[in-house]
């Protein structure tokens, strides 16, 4: 098939692709939200309509809070997310979104997160993509240990590695760097997403895996001799419009929930929508090109 002929290609895609997402972080940094640096959360709704964001920006700008987020929720309602609140301070915010006697603010919530529990969260969410990954690898060096020719089943974990490290690099490198539009801060959603993104991956990456293995157990019993490439892209090409279809039909309905839904699922969708289409093309133009290269680096 033509991914595995002009693999080169791809790799090229995939390394700009790599360095332009690792640029974005470095230059863009990484704006955690209150999940992970602490801060409070307060939640204000109208009983008529809701006033425009840019007036109550104007006036929550007078108050000297820093770095904050400003979100519109539902019909009548505003999410607010800034530093730790004082119960003065907590006042003049809720003043500052109170325009006038007309458009008064109501409080419907108000969180705060200490910067330990902050911290705390932080790290728990490293440790969380860290060990999901170990445990995808874990399981796929398992499920392929009976293969052994001509790529050794350990060699599926290591591609399966480095194709969910791109699933989880391109996607994120992409959001922050789209953030400087947004706005979007890095939250517990942030996390959940590419949590989520990993499943996916590794589920597509696994069908064509698993079609490879069924295509050198083919290959053995009718001894018909077709090299490791042959097999590769005859697996592709066996399962690349069920990759794709399915890829699609998420991505609808992602779509759908970033247009119709609200605006705290927007980012999370936008994230998944991201992760889906980067996990299709890892699956496809990336992780079988690389076992390819395994069994020639072989043979040399």
């Amino acid at each position: 098939m033509f991914i595995v002929r002009y693999r080169k290609i791809f790799f090229a895609i995939t390394t700009a692709l790599v360095i332009f997402s690792v640029g974005s972080m470095v230059v863009r940094g990484f704006n955690f939200g209150i999940d992970f640096t602490g801060g409070s959360v307060v939640e204000v709704s109208y009983e008529n309509s809701r006033p425009e964001a840019d007036l109550v920006r104007a006036k929550l700008d007078t108050l000297s809070l820093g770095s904050y987020s400003l979100r519109p929720t539902g019909d009548t309602s505003f999410v607010l997310r800034t530093k730790e609140l004082t119960q003065e301070a907590k006042v003049g915010v809720l003043n500052a979104l109170s325009l006038d006697s007309q458009v008064v603010a109501k409080e419907d919530r108000f969180n705060s997160i200490g910067p330990v529990v902050g911290s705390e969260l932080r790290n728990k969410a490293y440790v969380a993509i860290l060990v999901t990954i170990l445990g995808i690898v874990i399981f796929v060096t398992f499920a392929f240990r009976k293969v052994s020719e001509p790529v050794s089943s350990w060699k599926y974990g290591i591609t399966t590695i480095i194709s969910l490290v791109f699933d989880v690099v391109v996607p994120a490198g992409i959001f922050i760097a789209l953030s400087y539009y947004t706005h979007a801060e890095i939250d517990l959603l942030f996390v959940t997403a590419l949590l989520a993104i990993l499943g996916y991956s590794v589920h597509d990456t696994i069908v064509v895996f698993d079609r490879v293995r069924e295509n050198l157990r083919i290959n053995k019993e009718k001894k018909s001799g077709d090299s490791f490439e042959v097999i590769v892209g005859r697996s592709l090409t066996q399962t690349i419009s069920r990759s794709i279809n399915t890829s699609l039909t998420i991505i609808i309905v992602l779509l759908a929930l970033y247009f119709l839904g609200g605006e705290t699922t927007r980012q999370f969708s936008l994230l998944l929508i991201l992760g889906v289409v980067a996990g299709t093309y890892s699956s496809i133009f990336l992780a079988s090109p690389i076992l390819v290269e395994f069994a020639r680096s072989r043979n040399r």
